[in-house]
């Protein structure tokens, strides 16, 4: 039987001391509500429940549907009024001219204030979310672009093999405008300030990007046009230059690689602002026997011509046995890091183990004891957090 209001809260006023629903009432032997109506309740109102008892069972099937309706209706609408503030939010920002790379490079000082540069190089850096940036906000002092060039056009594309290639992405519009922008709001001719030597990296202005060119097509027709795109760094004086035999360092530090061409950085005398990726692999010394001398003067590669010593670690140093590094592969990694090291060069290894991740993690610790001087990543945030 229903609890009477009244008798526990004799306050309640009058028009609540009913006798509780019959909603909530317990049920009779069949399995239905017992009709305890209310005694405000008229007499063709109690006749009409006696005859019709399942109108109850329709009504709680019908609020309950109908609350489900209302719900996906709710759902709905908030749904539709998200997609069109995401669309135009998006149309604003296209319509600004911030969409891609141009978003992150409105404000270079506060984009890379609190980024400290890590001896990291970013492998394949066209693959990234925001190519270029997504690197250096990481924290990585040297990118690679793979360029390849088609029937005599004057556009280098960007891309890992010729099924990635498109014609929007460029070397000049993933790389070189996006730098010249950053580095002319990093060097502003202001009534403050009309300087031009400081580099990306707001906590280290010092510090040189290196840019490596991966030449994939014939290098008589990229390799020119490289140079030739080149121009708006160069200009600006921008470029880490050879004159007088001497190298002098500047923001930007470009470094050719796959088939780019060795013998027209041969020349000491020249003005030569681009470099050569040295074969690590042939430049082995043994590491016990000490040096007397640095560079030799039938050393091919050196300073003035080269700038990095890489080689495939797959192919250099073999399979990596139980996560751990032979003595012979160990003396192989310090025999090249010293040949590297001797002729002014900086070691890199390619095609390290990615996985799993405490090998990789491992293998990045030993190669930088041993004295590799840029770590070849793709994993760019975890070699931000020096998991190594």
């Amino acid at each position: 039987m229903a609890r009477d209001p009244s008798r526990s809260w004799p306050w309640l006023p009058d028009f609540l001391r009913r006798p509780q629903s019959h909603a909530y009432q317990p049920v009779d032997a069949n399995g239905t509500f017992e009709d305890r109506a209310s005694p405000y309740a008229k007499p063709e109102d109690v006749e009409r429940r006696a005859a019709n008892p399942e109108r109850r069972v329709s009504f709680w099937a019908n609020s309950f549907f109908a609350g489900v309706g209302v719900s996906l209706a709710t759902l709905s609408i908030f749904s539709i009024l998200y997609w069109l503030i995401s669309c135009n939010l998006s149309s604003s920002s296209l319509n600004k001219g911030e969409a891609g790379n141009e978003s992150l490079a409105r404000y270079p000082t506060d984009f890379l204030r609190d980024v400290v540069p890590i001896p990291c190089h970013s492998h394949n850096d066209y693959w990234r979310e925001m190519p270029l940036f997504s690197a250096i906000r990481a924290g990585c002092i040297s990118v690679e672009a793979d360029v390849w060039l088609f029937h005599e056009s004057t556009e280098l594309l960007v891309g890992h093999d010729t099924a990635a290639l498109t014609l929007n992405r460029t070397f000049g519009s993933l790389y070189i405008n996006p730098l010249v922008e950053l580095l002319d709001r990093m060097n502003p001719k202001t009534p403050f300030y009309n300087g031009t030597r400081r580099g990306i990296f707001d906590v280290d202005p010092e510090q040189s990007l290196t840019l490596l060119v991966d030449v994939k097509t014939d290098a008589a027709t990229t390799w020119p046009l490289v140079l030739e795109q080149l121009e708006p760094l160069r200009s600006r004086g921008w470029l880490t230059y050879l004159e007088g035999g001497a190298v002098h360092e500047r923001q930007v530090t470009v470094v050719g690689t796959g088939n780019a061409p060795f013998d027209p950085l041969t020349d000491k005398s020249a003005h030569r602002d681009t470099f050569f990726d040295a074969p690590l692999d042939s430049l082995w010394k043994d590491p016990e026997v000490p040096d007397t001398e640095t560079v030799r003067r039938y050393d091919y590669y050196n300073r003035t011509n080269s700038f990095y010593a890489s080689t495939s670690f797959k192919e250099a140093i073999g399979p990596v046995s139980h996560g751990v590094l032979s003595e012979d592969q160990l003396r192989t990694i310090r025999g090249q890091i010293k040949g590297a090291h001797g002729r002014g060069l900086k070691a890199r290894y390619w095609e390290t183990p990615n996985w799993p991740i405490a090998l990789r993690n491992s293998l990045w610790h030993t190669l930088v004891t041993e004295g590799v001087d840029i770590l070849n990543v793709d994993d760019i945030h975890a070699a931000s957090e020096l998991v190594w």
